[in-house]
């Protein structure tokens, strides 16, 4: 049980130590796969002309991701 113990607590602090490095260089988790944009396409609404609600969102998604850092 002793065993258990230790390698519970050993995989805890490794799952610790990787949350802190995310928080402390401020990078938000990002997936491998690429998303949309991986079979060109841009964005999810096709759209020529969106609505306002539509449009105040893709100015604040924008605005994230000149602040993002990757």
């Amino acid at each position: 049980m002793s065993l258990f113990l230790l390698t519970f607590g050993l995989l805890l602090l490794i799952v610790a130590a990787m949350a802190v490095g995310m928080i402390v260089q401020k990078k938000s988790m990002a997936s491998s796969c690429g998303g949309l944009g991986s079979v060109g396409i841009d964005k999810a609404c096709d759209c020529d002309d969106p609505c306002d609600k539509r449009k105040k969102r893709m100015a604040k998604e924008q605005i994230w991701k000149e602040n993002q850092i990757l």
